[in-house]
């Protein structure tokens, strides 16, 4: 009975090729994309879930319960604390993940070599977090590493680069130039895998480092992150509500030492919590400096998976169901030889399993052929598990599933026909389900609807973000990286000779810009002598030169710019609009202002975008410095090669043993939008495919239905009917169901990209261009897909479909 079920499938399938190649085709190409999107969600659900003792690591952060903020630096003496005052704590580790002193600079050579060579991936950590997170070693003791001061544990891709077929440990290595203080490799560690949230090739020791005198049991400044290992059997929700002991003793102590006024509020609102390991990856609301995932998008891409699914299998309903006419005598005449209900549902649901088997076939064909181009589109490093165990028996369990889920009802429905009704040709050429046909069409436009319209709404808010005004120009700055080595002649003398080149505007150094990867610095402010009376206001402090403001070309509102022969100017700062705000400074020059220095306001520089639109723009106040690790080169020139061959000339002179490096400030500002970007290419991509899979049903429905007037088209024609009137005949029911999709879809949408709206501080706001335009290409789509069987068929000699009545 299976081989001639397979027999009539196959002969079916044969018998109807175009009806064949569309559904397999749709079903492939919406099979395809779900598959990689699962590959995508199971990459980003898979990150630190491979610890032994994953149950049992956790990261400590802080949550204020006012205003909902959650961030994870502390103090230095927090990992100490927790280990020593808590039981439950087994083990304890610091780690300082973002640019840091020796950290930020990223210069590494061999003890022996003189040419230094520009490396990503530092940060400082103590012993202890080798064994919490239990980072497997190359070469070396785990328990030893990074005990003793000035050693480094490097990643093996990092030891087989510059040692390489060797045993590095032991061996000295200089970074950032500083011959004075070389360090010694401790061990070699595996590479993180990509599934980790952390992603390192070198960890500093924190033994025996002290940043500046007393950092190290002060509670003033929080740069650590701190992450630890309870012992069997703790409870993670019974030890938060202990940690109210260590803020109690250490913070409330340090706040009422220095009179800080939010005493009582944090009394109230602070709490320390513990954020397991596997949750941190896609723990966005918990401010940190590291990469993360977002849960929003697992969610979002799984949903447009499943409705891509949905569209698929409901082009196999429509085209099924369509073909009932036709296949309405084969089922009347099985029945009338004996065949039963049951042998009939068999049979439809066999050929929906083969169209199924071969549509799994050929999407898996299709994701190894697009997964690289996907890779590079959502910057993952994605893998299809050719090699597992459980893909070939989840592959076959899947599309018979499919098979199945899309064959249910057009199986059930054909077998019902009653032979007397078919043999009398009382069955209707358009099928009792057109009702049926026609909503799961509104359906599939529908929902490529929303995704139209979601795709144009995101790309309309990145060019918002990429090109509205945002306080500062970001067009021809090169910023030359690594300049922190150089002596201050050096560093001077260098500055000197690039601004002496043609096409240089202005010439800035320092570690503070407005975009991705440059360092911050965060600051409590008050009024002078107010710091005992008010709450202080939580601002960045920025140390740049007296060309900053040139360089970056901000509008200077009020006031007047730093100047270096004014010594009072030491002790001055130039705040934004947003701290005079917050500080209530109705006259702000003259103001003084103060940390835990006293400051005189000098000037107010005009709002600028330092950070993402998400968030608003918040206080910041520079004051006067000199030397960091990037100079910002401001020029005005048509050829941009030649100036950085110019400049690069310059570096050599200074800089003979280190390489040159530079980008562009409006690349680095752009990075601040580049997952955003990624995802909404993505999301762009899907939404053409779901529209691709609904046009290719839309097409196949439209040649059947086309196929089924074909006689009542040749009478009309005969009888005197217009091309026009024949092509708005076969159109205007597709049209119209274009358009009721468009009713539906449009308020789901504007509801939808509202809320993802909602997330940014600065955004768009929802017009009804945006969802015209995408009806109108909808609608445009759709036309097109149907026209070319509609024109074909009003266009047909009528003689040749009349000559058999």
């Amino acid at each position: 009975m299976l081989k001639n079920f397979l027999i009539i499938a196959w002969r079916s399938m044969s018998r109807q090729k175009m009806y064949t190649a569309i559904n397999i085709g749709g079903f492939a190409l919406g099979l395809a994309t779900c598959m990689l999107i699962f590959l995508f969600i199971r990459h980003e659900l898979s990150h630190d879930r491979a610890y032994l003792h994953g149950n049992r690591i956790y990261r400590l952060y802080n949550h204020f319960t006012k205003d909902g903020g959650s961030w994870t630096s502390m103090p230095a003496s927090v990992a100490s604390i927790v280990k020593a005052d808590y039981p439950e704590v087994e083990l304890s580790a610091r780690l300082i993940p973002f640019n840091w002193f020796k950290a930020g600079s990223n210069l590494f050579r061999r003890e022996e070599q003189t040419e230094n060579t520009f490396e990503e991936g530092f940060a400082y950590a103590d012993q202890n977090l080798l064994q919490i997170l239990e980072i497997p070693m190359v070469y070396g003791n785990p328990l030893h590493a990074l005990d003793r001061p000035n050693t480094v544990v490097i990643s093996k891709s990092k030891a087989d680069k510059y040692f390489p077929g060797e045993d590095p440990v032991g061996r000295t290595i200089v970074l950032n130039d500083e011959r004075k203080t070389p360090y010694t490799i401790g061990g070699v560690m595996q590479d993180f895998p990509i599934t980790s949230h952390l992603h390192f090739d070198f960890l500093i020791t924190l033994q025996d480092v002290e940043f500046w005198p007393g950092e190290q049991t002060s509670w003033c400044c929080w740069n650590y992150d701190v992450y630890l290992r309870l012992r069997p059997g703790a409870d993670p929700r019974v030890l938060e509500p202990k940690f109210a002991s260590m803020r109690d003793k250490h913070l409330l102590g340090y706040m009422k030492e220095v009179g800080d006024q939010s005493l009582e509020d944090v009394r109230k609102h602070h709490h320390f919590s513990l954020q397991p390991i596997g949750n941190i990856y896609l723990g966005a609301d918990v401010n940190d400096s590291l990469k993360h995932g977002d849960m929003r998008y697992v969610w979002l891409f799984g949903a447009v998976a499943c409705f891509i699914l949905a569209l698929a299998c409901i082009n196999f309903i429509n085209l099924s169901t369509a073909r009932s006419a036709n296949r309405a005598k084969e089922v009347g005449l099985r029945k009338v030889v004996g065949s039963m209900r049951i042998h009939l549902v068999k049979q439809f649901l066999m050929e929906s399993v083969v169209y199924s088997l071969l549509s799994f076939a050929l999407a898996l064909l299709l994701v190894w052929v697009a997964l690289p181009s996907f890779n590079a589109l959502a910057g993952r490093t994605l893998a299809m598990p050719w090699t597992a165990w459980w893909l070939s028996p989840l592959m076959f369990g899947c599309a018979l599933l499919t098979g199945i889920a899309a064959g249910i009802y057009p199986s059930f429905y054909l077998s019902a026909f009653k032979p007397i009704d078919v043999l009398k040709g009382g069955i209707s050429r358009s099928g009792r389900s057109a009702g049926l046909r026609n909503g799961l069409v509104v359906f599939q436009f529908t929902t490529s609807l929303v995704l139209i319209i979601g795709t144009f709404i995101i790309y309309r808010q990145m060019s918002y973000m990429l090109h509205t005004k945002i306080g500062f120009s970001k067009d021809q700055v090169v910023m030359i990286q690594g300049t922190n080595t150089l002596t201050d002649e050096g560093l001077k003398t260098l500055k000197d000779e690039i601004t002496t080149l043609s096409g240089v505007q202005h010439v800035t150094t320092g570690n503070y810009l407005p975009v991705a990867g440059s360092h911050r610095d965060q600051n409590s402010f008050w009024k002078e002598g107010r710091n005992k009376i008010d709450k202080g206001v939580s601002a960045q402090r920025w140390f740049v030169d007296p060309d900053y403001l040139a360089a970056m070309d901000m509008k200077l509102l009020q006031g007047r710019n730093f100047d270096k022969q004014i010594a009072s100017d030491s002790q001055a700062v130039i705040i934004n609009q947003a701290m005079a705000r917050e500080l209530g400074l109705q006259e702000p020059l003259g103001e003084r202002i103060q940390n835990w220095e006293t400051f005189t306001v000098i000037g107010v520089v005009e709002d600028f975008h330092f950070e993402s639109m998400k968030s608003k723009i918040s206080p910041l106040c520079m004051t006067l410095g000199s030397g960091g690790s990037v100079m910002a080169v401001k020029t005005q020139t048509a050829d941009m090669q030649s100036m950085l061959q110019a400049i690069q000339t310059k570096w050599d002179v200074v800089m003979p043993n280190q390489p040159f490096r530079y980008t562009f400030l409006d690349e680095s500002y752009a990075k601040l939008y580049e997952d955003v970007q990624r995802m909404g290419s993505v999301f762009a991509s899907f939404a053409v495919l779901a529209i691709i899979v609904a046009c290719l049903g839309l097409f196949a429905l439209s040649s059947f239905m086309v196929e089924q007037r074909s006689k009542e088209i040749s009478i009309r024609l005969v009888l005197g009917a217009s091309f026009n009137t024949i092509l708005r005949l076969l159109t205007q029911s597709f049209v119209r169901l274009v358009l009721i999709s468009f009713v539906l879809a449009a308020p789901l949408a504007w509801y939808l990209m509202h809320r993802w709206l909602d997330d940014y501080s600065y955004r768009i706001e929802l017009t009804w261009d945006v969802f015209a335009l995408a009806g109108t290409a909808a609608l445009a789509i759709a036309l097109l897909t149907i026209s070319y069987q509609s024109i074909k068929a009003a266009l047909a000699n009528p003689a040749t479909r009349l000559r058999s009545e």
